[in-house]
Protein backbone atom coordinates (compact mmCIF):
# COMPACT_ATOMS: atom_id res chain seq x y z
CA UNK A 1 0.00 0.00 0.00
CA UNK A 2 2.98 2.32 0.26
CA UNK A 3 2.49 3.68 -3.27
CA UNK A 4 -1.30 3.35 -3.30
CA UNK A 5 -4.21 5.32 -1.82
CA UNK A 6 -4.58 4.69 1.89
CA UNK A 7 -8.29 5.44 2.19
CA UNK A 8 -8.95 1.87 3.35
CA UNK A 9 -6.89 2.49 6.51
CA UNK A 10 -9.06 5.47 7.44
CA UNK A 11 -12.18 3.39 6.81
CA UNK A 12 -10.77 0.64 9.05
CA UNK A 13 -9.87 3.21 11.74
CA UNK A 14 -13.54 4.22 11.91
CA UNK A 15 -14.85 0.64 11.89
CA UNK A 16 -16.98 -0.85 14.65
CA UNK A 17 -14.59 -3.80 14.70
CA UNK A 18 -11.80 -3.60 17.26
CA UNK A 19 -9.58 -5.72 15.01
CA UNK A 20 -10.12 -3.51 11.97
CA UNK A 21 -9.27 -0.39 14.01
CA UNK A 22 -6.16 -2.09 15.35
CA UNK A 23 -5.19 -3.17 11.83
CA UNK A 24 -5.47 0.43 10.66
CA UNK A 25 -2.90 1.77 13.13
CA UNK A 26 -0.54 -1.23 13.11
CA UNK A 27 -0.47 -1.19 9.30
CA UNK A 28 1.23 2.18 9.44
CA UNK A 29 4.32 0.41 10.82
CA UNK A 30 5.48 -0.31 7.28
CA UNK A 31 5.12 3.34 6.32
CA UNK A 32 7.09 4.38 9.40
CA UNK A 33 9.95 2.07 8.40
CA UNK A 34 9.95 3.84 5.04
CA UNK A 35 10.20 7.23 6.80
CA UNK A 36 6.55 8.23 6.26
CA UNK A 37 4.86 8.98 9.60
CA UNK A 38 1.97 11.20 8.46
CA UNK A 39 -0.71 8.49 8.36
CA UNK A 40 0.33 7.19 11.78
CA UNK A 41 -0.40 10.54 13.40
CA UNK A 42 -3.64 11.07 11.46
CA UNK A 43 -4.98 7.62 12.33
CA UNK A 44 -3.83 8.00 15.94
CA UNK A 45 -5.88 11.18 16.12
CA UNK A 46 -8.95 9.25 14.95
CA UNK A 47 -8.34 6.58 17.60
CA UNK A 48 -7.64 8.90 20.53
CA UNK A 49 -11.11 8.48 22.01
CA UNK A 50 -11.38 4.74 21.43
CA UNK A 51 -12.70 2.84 24.44
CA UNK A 52 -10.61 -0.32 23.92
CA UNK A 53 -7.33 -0.88 25.76
CA UNK A 54 -5.92 -2.91 22.84
CA UNK A 55 -6.36 0.14 20.62
CA UNK A 56 -4.65 2.34 23.21
CA UNK A 57 -1.67 -0.04 23.34
CA UNK A 58 -1.34 -0.36 19.56
CA UNK A 59 -1.73 3.38 19.00
CA UNK A 60 0.82 4.26 21.68
CA UNK A 61 3.21 1.70 20.25
CA UNK A 62 2.95 3.11 16.71
CA UNK A 63 3.31 6.67 17.99
CA UNK A 64 6.46 5.65 19.86
CA UNK A 65 7.91 4.03 16.71
CA UNK A 66 6.93 7.04 14.58
CA UNK A 67 8.62 9.28 17.13
CA UNK A 68 11.87 7.42 16.51
CA UNK A 69 11.69 8.71 12.91
CA UNK A 70 10.28 12.17 13.64
CA UNK A 71 10.72 13.14 17.28
CA UNK A 72 9.43 16.68 16.78
CA UNK A 73 6.16 15.45 15.27
CA UNK A 74 5.63 13.15 18.26
CA UNK A 75 6.39 15.97 20.70
CA UNK A 76 3.92 18.25 18.91
CA UNK A 77 1.28 15.51 18.98
CA UNK A 78 1.84 14.96 22.70
CA UNK A 79 1.78 18.70 23.40
CA UNK A 80 -1.64 18.83 21.80
CA UNK A 81 -3.20 15.62 23.13
CA UNK A 82 -1.34 14.33 26.22
CA UNK A 83 -3.83 15.83 28.66
CA UNK A 84 -6.81 14.07 27.06
CA UNK A 85 -5.46 10.83 25.60
CA UNK A 86 -6.01 7.55 27.43
CA UNK A 87 -3.34 6.88 30.05
CA UNK A 88 -2.24 3.56 28.52
CA UNK A 89 -1.83 5.17 25.10
CA UNK A 90 0.26 7.96 26.61
CA UNK A 91 2.44 5.56 28.61
CA UNK A 92 3.19 3.45 25.53
CA UNK A 93 4.04 6.55 23.48
CA UNK A 94 6.41 7.78 26.20
CA UNK A 95 8.16 4.48 26.82
CA UNK A 96 11.54 5.57 25.36
CA UNK A 97 11.51 9.08 26.82
CA UNK A 98 13.82 10.02 29.66
CA UNK A 99 12.28 10.41 33.12
CA UNK A 100 12.04 14.20 32.90
CA UNK A 101 10.11 14.10 29.61
CA UNK A 102 7.85 11.28 30.82
CA UNK A 103 7.07 13.21 33.98
CA UNK A 104 6.36 16.34 31.95
CA UNK A 105 3.76 14.62 29.74
CA UNK A 106 2.28 12.53 32.55
CA UNK A 107 1.76 15.72 34.57
CA UNK A 108 -0.25 17.13 31.64
CA UNK A 109 -2.41 14.01 31.84
CA UNK A 110 -2.96 14.50 35.56
CA UNK A 111 -3.84 18.18 35.07
CA UNK A 112 -6.15 17.31 32.19
CA UNK A 113 -7.89 14.62 34.26
CA UNK A 114 -8.58 17.06 37.11
CA UNK A 115 -10.34 19.57 34.85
Amino acid sequence: MFDKPRDILYKLARSNSLWERRTAIVSTGYFIRQGDVADTFKIAEILLNDDQDLIHKATGWMLRVAGQKDRQKLLSFLDQYAATMPRTLLRYALEHFDKEQRDHYMSKKQKGASK
